[in-house]
């Protein structure tokens, strides 16, 4: 098979015929099918590539035989869920590509509080499905991101503070591997693998079914935007409150906050998202030093959970030429940090005014049920007392490619050349490794497995061999370090 990210030439049409002969309910779309167009789209745009073949997988045994055909005919490979990767990894040059969103079903089962769930599924369709039953996760805060790409990376959301992260409340998998077995992992079967997927889990297999905990929640919970005109007052004000909500949480408060330039407005604002899980008389006593800043806009009121997934969606639609790249930031978070950001994001946007959609956040959970599992209790590793920030640009044309990743580059050194001088004079409590996998979009080579993984990253080498000796699943940060390294 080729490096990650080759470009194939398209497979050849007795190849074709012999793969699609060779299914037994799948869908198999050449570049001649209808539908083929629609199903090379992603997320991002720039994250397109015009697949040899793509199979609309609805069963395991139609993933083991494309496995072992595309390893047999030394074929480019990519996985599919909900299409998010900004850098190309669920796309394929000229190679095959499983697609698996046929795989859609939910399960509940109300009575042991238990979700099983198919690999294609969004977190809308947990989120929904959960709903009906009083009942809850830990999904995205944009729910059209896919279930399997945010679960396998580790999963922060806004009830992480209460209940941890996804892969905390992940009992046990499904999938194929890339000999076409068909396994489960859970923490008394497979337990290394289970270990491994925890964080880590796109470098091993296709999973097919996820089962979650789930846990009682309320219908209405108290959430919203609220826009404020950067002052030294609000930026003071908001970062008091931001380090304050970190200090003093239960779990059922978390907070976003950043900067945007909404069209509406046409110029640099911060962004605050507040979410109070609880009544909203207590939501607006405890936000209050936020809410009395005086936002431009306060769209904050009472809505049903599964509408907090949605906040994010409008600045995060598909479409667009798009990056992510993540950092961590230490506690307390400073206000010079904070205007620095927005500093730079505003020049940002002057050179380049056709990234306006673009958005830097900051993310604001309560650490302790986070940090209650060590760092080396599973592959993912950026269990600590810190936050996490995103930097999240979209922009149109491709002529803007090189700026745009470079400026994400820049300000994410900046916030982790910050945080490791925090790390070194001892601000940061129960260190991680300050990287989390699923907010760096921008490719991967031969560190990145030791950056994501830290001390995890030995073991994850040798389970690699065990599970995927040939790195057939190496389109990520894992798989990558592996194949740059020839080992």
């Amino acid at each position: 098979m080729g490096s990650v990210g080759e470009e194939q030439p398209l497979i050849a049409e007795h190849l074709v015929a012999e793969l699609a002969s060779s299914l037994k309910t799948s869908t198999l779309l050449t570049p001649l099918s209808e539908g083929y167009t629609e199903k090379i789209k992603r997320w991002a745009d720039s994250s397109e590539k015009h697949a040899g073949a793509i199979l609309l997988a609805n069963s395991t045994s139609d993933i083991s035989t494309i496995l072992h055909f595309s390893q047999t005919h030394s074929l480019d490979l990519a996985v599919r869920g909900g299409g998010h990767s900004t850098s190309g990894s669920s796309s394929s040059h000229g190679g095959l590509v499983i697609d698996l969103s046929p795989m859609r079903a939910v399960a509940i089962n109300s009575a042991q509080k238990t979700a099983t769930v198919q690999g294609g599924c969004l977190w809308s369709d947990v989120d929904s499905a959960a709903a009906v039953h009083g009942l809850a996760t830990i999904g995205g805060t944009v729910n059209h991101t896919g279930v399997g790409g945010l679960t396998l990376g580790g999963g922060y959301g806004w009830l992480c503070g209460q209940h941890g992260l996804t892969i905390d409340n992940l009992l046990s998998v499904q999938m194929v591997l890339a000999s076409g077995v068909v396994t489960r992992a859970s923490r008394t079967e497979n337990t290394d693998l289970f270990w491994a997927v925890r964080g880590a889990g796109q470098s091993f297999g296709v999973v097919t079914e996820f089962v979650f905990r789930l846990h009682e929640q309320r219908a209405d919970v108290w959430a919203g935007q609220l826009l404020f005109t950067p002052t030294p007052e609000t930026f003071a004000g908001i970062v008091a409150f931001a380090n304050h909500l970190f200090e003093t949480s239960c779990g059922r408060e978390a907070l976003i906050f950043g900067f945007v330039r909404p069209e509406p407005v046409g110029k640099l604002v911060i962004l605050a998202l507040p979410f109070f899980n609880g009544p909203e008389g207590e939501a607006r006593e405890y936000f209050g030093p936020l809410l009395r800043l005086g936002p431009l806009i306060d769209g904050t009121a009472v809505m049903l959970y599964p509408a907090v997934n949605c906040m994010l969606n409008a600045a995060s639609m598909h479409g667009g030429r798009k990056v992510t790249k993540g950092a961590a930031y230490a506690r307390p978070l400073s206000v010079g940090v904070f205007e620095e950001v927005g500093e730079r994001f505003e020049k940002f946007l002057e050179r380049v005014p056709r990234a306006g959609k673009s958005l830097v956040v900051f993310e604001d959970y309560a650490a302790g049920r986070i940090c209650e599992m060590g760092n080396e209790e599973c592959a993912f590793a950026n269990r600590g007392v810190y936050g996490n920030a995103i930097v999240m640009l979209e922009w149109a044309e491709k002529e803007d490619d090189a700026v745009c990743r470079g400026f994400a580059r820049e300000l994410a050194r900046f916030l982790g050349g910050k945080f490791e001088r925090d790390r070194v004079e001892g601000r940061v409590e129960r260190e991680g490794v300050g990287e989390y996998p699923n907010s760096d979009g921008l490719g991967y080579g031969k560190d990145s497995g030791m950056a994501m993984f830290g001390a995890n990253y030995p073991r994850l080498a040798e389970l690699k061999r065990k599970y995927d000796p040939r790195n057939v699943f190496r389109k990520n940060h894992l798989g990558a370090s592996i194949a740059a390294m020839g080992s």
